[in-house]
């Protein structure tokens, strides 16, 4: 049978690339959310579409795609399935570490049509040096993607050999490793079953003293190891899923403003005198919903644009250009997050049942919600700076 799902969809464009899997995006989302993950159709078409390379370099046939067109993808995919997009935009981030690997250790890894890496939160590891590589232990949470990913990353702190002493860069700085490996070797636990974004599959993996080649080891802050010039990697991969959530929650906040105006035509609430599309109250407060939501998709794209710009003219990213993504991002999310829970409230009972799409937008949104990049005390981060004080460099990792 001729389907979309049969045919490998070639455009340079990406967001052209999501259009033409809309229609298998939106049919499959009961079944995402019954799987815990995406289905096997969704991520056939997926990978048909090249979703999954946006950040890859093109080494690898990816698109490094600049951070504003990054932002506008997963709003795109969001306002279909945030599932998808939360997928979308976790595998990106993890997808730029590829671009720090020996070419021939990305090629093997990252080079098959259906290569996604899926990598748990935070250094949670411990690789202990030994000859050619590291003995590698560790149990990963939170690791999304986790069941349609062909390799798992598990960041661990670097020990000298006696297994004991920390490894130093030679500024001091701690070491840490990012351990590549084949899904197969390790043990996945598959304990996702949450409220929201149930179709994440952010499972946790776990192996122990597992031997990693050097090559399959990352340091994802290691410029001298870049080996692809694309701007986007000159941008620390925490800022990179800063834009991207960010963009995410835009794009299930628009969804919500779009199914209001749909819900307006025919619904007359309990004791209305006409239907929501002529009342005054409702048509102001959906005015007012869409300027926020439009005024931060602007901020954010701004600020995407000017950081994209100074990594591609200066080959770094300043701490001004850090502090303004972490700023927008945080903002944005919470700010797209009381859109979408407005929106929801705006519906009435219409959006208590899950049969209507209010319901599972907003367990989504507030899932996401919960994430770090939406954290409140970023916004401490970003005082300290306004006042002169040292920022948290951490949250820049």
């Amino acid at each position: 049978m001729n389907s979309v799902l049969d045919v490998a969809i070639g455009s340079d464009d990406p967001l052209a690339r999501v259009a033409k899997i809309q229609s298998v995006l939106s049919a499959a989302g009961a079944r995402i959310d019954e799987n815990c993950g995406l289905t096997d159709d969704v991520v056939d078409v997926m990978h048909n579409a090249r979703i999954f390379r946006m950040l890859l370099p093109p080494a690898l046939g990816g698109d490094a795609l600049d951070l504003k067109t990054h932002a506008k993808v997963i709003e795109a995919i969001a306002r279909i399935d945030a599932s998808a997009a939360w997928c979308t935009s976790q595998g990106a981030g993890c997808a730029m570490a590829s671009a720090f690997m020996d070419k021939e250790a990305a090629q093997r890894l990252f080079g098959p049509r259906d290569a996604v890496l899926a990598w748990g939160a935070g250094i949670q590891g411990k690789a202990v040096a030994c000859e050619g590589g590291y003995r590698v232990s560790g149990k990963w949470h939170f690791a999304s993607g986790s069941r349609h990913a062909t390799i798992l990353g598990g960041h661990s702190w670097a020990y000298e050999a006696d297994g004991e002493t920390p490894r130093r860069h030679a500024d001091g700085r701690r070491m840490d490793k990012t351990a590549i490996v084949t899904k197969d070797k390790a043990h996945v636990h598959f304990n996702w079953d949450t409220m929201g974004l149930r179709g994440t599959g952010s499972d946790t993996f776990e192996f122990q003293d597992l031997f990693v080649p050097e090559a399959d080891c990352v340091d994802r802050a290691d410029q001298s190891a870049l080996t692809d010039p694309s701007p986007i990697y000159k941008i620390p991969s925490s800022l990179v899923y800063a834009i991207g959530f960010a963009g995410l929650q835009i794009g299930i906040a628009q969804a919500v403003l779009d199914e209001l105006a749909d819900l307006a035509i025919n619904k007359v609430p309990r004791g209305g005198a006409s239907v929501l599309k002529e009342n005054p109250v409702f048509q102001t407060q959906l005015a007012q919903q869409h300027g926020k939501l439009r005024a931060a998709r602007a901020y954010l794209h701004q600020t995407a644009d000017a950081a994209y710009a100074e990594a591609r003219n200066t080959g770094a990213l300043s701490l001004q250009g850090k502090i303004d993504i972490r700023l927008a991002g945080t903002h944005v999310i919470n700010e797209a997050v009381a859109v979408t829970t407005e929106g929801y409230r705006m519906a009435g009972a219409t959006a208590i049942f899950p049969e209507n799409p209010f319901e599972r937008r907003l367990r989504d949104a507030l899932s996401a919600s919960q994430q770090v990049q939406a954290r409140v005390d970023h916004y401490t981060t970003v005082g300290r700076h306004l006042l002169g004080n040292e920022p948290d460099s951490t949250m820049f990792i």
